[in-house]
């Protein structure tokens, strides 16, 4: 299957869930319960809470991935 992260393709045997996905983009630790901290997922332009991260992505899903810093 094919998706993007981040306007960037990716592919993958097997469908991944969104926590999969973000742990890999992110290298931050990724739970289907609780998210990570600091971190915003939207697929397809829909925002995608965290209690939702464990759907899996569908051929084709554009995933896009934020994170939050700090600074001054």
């Amino acid at each position: 299957m094919n998706y993007t992260v981040n306007d960037e393709p990716r592919s993958a045997e097997n469908a991944p869930s969104v926590a999969e996905v973000v742990a890999a983009e992110t290298g931050r630790e990724a739970s289907a319960a609780e998210g990570a901290k600091g971190v915003a997922v939207a697929v397809n332009r829909a925002v995608v809470p965290a209690s939702d991260w464990g759907r899996t992505l569908d051929d084709g899903d554009a995933v896009d991935i934020l994170i939050a810093v700090q600074g001054g």
